[in-house]
């Protein structure tokens, strides 16, 4: 009897094993430092930025808890310095897969998405603080194996916003270290990105009809700041801290998101009515120098913004 017990036992072992070794699947990311002149505002203006890929953020990577995350860095031959990925994501070794790759190298590794949630990645070559404020940073998505539940409901709409750093283009490293000659607030790349209030070139707003379950993945890349981070006109329904299904918090009106670490934050505008909110860094002077986001609610929203991988609009 006492065998039999352990011969199920085994068995049952070896079929859950199974089904999370077919469950999990392997994920290939590659990627290219590349140093380029990008964008940063809505007038057209350029600036010689550290990209991965040539944007800023970097692509976005999206897998579901227990994947296997195959990573390749390139350092394109052209860049002048080294570069580096740290996926905050990931449990390995900083002196070996976080470690410097030099122009016209690479490096391969991989990890496995142990933890569901929203993360930052970023280069970690020296000196950090001004790898990351050129732009080297973006976001990884870690998916819950169980899915959508009561306490993790499926959004109607999706959005990635990523709040980092403009520096003076001649600050020094010691300078941005240091937190001086600071310019402005980029969201996903630009000053006031997706606000035409205050900036009457930004052609692009968030949109979602009145009703709609809207989720924000919400990561602060700034080297030395905290966001505050508020939906004027709106309260976020449910905010799960760094993006964990278990880290739920309920009707909150300021969220504070600490350096190189990110939340997801669900709204729900009212339905019935088009309205407008404001997704806003409550710290003025990031907002007012380039972190306010418009979401506009109505009707006639655009059925592709926010769905199908659409999720950062650039």
């Amino acid at each position: 009897m006492k065998q039999s017990l352990i011969a199920t036992s085994l068995a049952c072992a070896a079929l859950l094993a199974a089904c999370d070794a077919t469950s999990a699947a392997t994920v290939e990311v590659t990627m290219t430092a590349r140093e380029v002149d990008v964008v940063i505002d809505n007038a057209g203006n350029k600036r010689r930025m550290w990209t991965y890929d040539g944007t800023i953020p970097g692509p976005l990577v999206r897998v579901k808890q227990g994947d296997v995350v195959k990573f390749t860095l390139k350092n394109d031959p052209g860049n002048a310095n080294s570069h580096s990925m740290d996926f905050h994501a990931a449990r390995v070794d900083v002196l070996d897969e976080f470690a410097e790759v030099k122009p016209g190298d690479s490096k391969q590794f991989e990890f496995r998405a142990d933890y569901p949630g929203v993360f930052i990645y970023h280069c970690g070559a020296e000196a950090m603080a001004e790898h990351i404020s050129k732009g080297m940073y973006g976001v990884i998505i870690v998916d819950p194996a169980e899915g959508y539940s009561d306490a993790f409901p499926k959004p109607d709409r999706e959005y990635v916003l990523v709040q980092g750093d403009l520096f003076e283009p001649n600050a020094s490293p010691e300078d941005i270290t240091a937190g001086r000659r600071w310019e402005a607030a980029l969201i996903n790349g630009r000053i006031f990105h997706y606000d035409p209030v205050h900036d009457p070139n930004a052609s692009l707003t968030l949109e979602a009809r009145p009703g709609e379950r809207v989720r924000f993945y919400y990561v602060n890349a700034m080297i030395n700041e905290a966001s505050a981070l508020h939906p004027i006109a709106g309260i976020w329904d449910r905010v799960w801290d760094n993006g964990h299904p278990k880290n739920v918090h309920y009707g909150l009106q300021t969220v504070e998101i600490g350096p190189a670490h990110g939340m997801i934050l669900d709204l729900v505008p009212p339905a019935g009515r088009a309205t407008n909110n404001a997704i806003v860094d409550h710290r003025m002077k990031h907002a007012m120098k380039g972190a306010i986001t418009v979401l506009m609610n109505n009707e006639e929203a655009d059925p592709k913004k926010g769905r199908d991988g659409n999720l950062i609009l650039r």
